[in-house]
């Protein structure tokens, strides 16, 4: 298991994070990789989109029971303009987060980030409608079932999630859990907090890479889940304390460490360049 190969890229993604936001001129690292590709922050919380949704939403609105919702908005669209056209959407206002949208789109606007590759899932519908009437707002129909409550930890939570149309898998439901559950006061308190994540593509093959299995290799999740935990278990160990918060910002760093091998071997390149020469 090559959790010595993860702590090494972590901290050296870390460092670069440490030495631009401390003022320093760049270059910030001599690895030519991360110099020239994009790469997530080794903290999801450090990431400018999750900053913003921290602050604006999260953050001041940490007692509405129905702030996951939020999350879910904010997830599903991703890009911060966007979000602060559309507002808080709680109470949850279909046709007004359409208008907004459509807004934007006809004024030649970004609408959304392609972090989580978002379709409509084979539908021919438009995105905007597919989204808010298709995903969002059945959701919040269903929010009073829906929400986290004593009884739950993040897995049991995620599985609620994964009743909705187009969260099957469990993906963005992880997504949603990784912003909620630093206010969310059942989440808090969920015994698996820091020990639980669901696998996306890039942190699937980022988990082969690690045990020496082929890079498209299948999954079960359970066993995804398994060997995550035995390789949290070492990586937390050869980092300092608090350099990851959970065991999902271990599955983000699979997902760039996967981009960095691909780098690193020949296999191909990330599509976003960095401005760190």
């Amino acid at each position: 298991m090559r959790a010595n190969d993860v702590a090494r890229f972590i901290l050296a993604r870390e460092e670069v994070r440490q030495l631009k936001e401390a003022g320093h001129v760049k270059p910030w690292t001599d690895d030519k990789i991360l110099q020239r590709y994009r790469f997530c922050n080794v903290r999801r919380e450090d990431d400018i989109v999750t900053r913003w949704i921290a602050k604006n939403w999260r953050e001041p609105n940490a007692d509405n029971p129905h702030n996951w919702f939020a999350m879910a908005v904010a997830r599903w669209i991703n890009w911060p303009d966007t979000l602060a056209a559309i507002g808080y959407p709680i109470p949850f206002r279909p046709t007004a987060v359409i208008n907004a949208m459509r807004k934007r789109k006809n004024a030649g606007e970004k609408l959304w980030t392609g972090a989580y590759m978002i379709g409509t899932q084979g539908n021919a519908k438009d995105k905007i409608l597919f989204i808010v009437e298709d995903v969002l707002a059945p959701m919040y129909q269903r929010r009073a079932y829906l929400k986290p409550n004593e009884f739950d930890t993040l897995e049991s939570f995620n599985k609620r999630l994964q009743e909705c149309y187009a969260m099957k898998g469990g993906f963005m439901g992880g997504q949603i859990i990784a912003d909620i559950k630093y206010t969310d006061k059942h989440l808090l308190a969920a015994t698996d907090w820091k020990t639980w994540a669901v696998s996306g593509p890039g942190s699937r093959r980022g988990l082969n890479r690690v045990i020496g299995n082929d890079v498209d290799a299948p999954w079960r999740e359970a066993h995804w889940q398994e060997t995550m935990k035995e390789l949290w278990a070492k990586v937390d160990k050869l980092l300092p304390k608090k350099t990851l918060h959970h065991m999902q910002d271990l599955q983000n760093c699979l997902c760039e460490f996967d981009k960095y091998e691909r780098v690193r071997l020949g296999e191909g390149t990330p599509r976003s360049l960095y401005p760190g020469v």
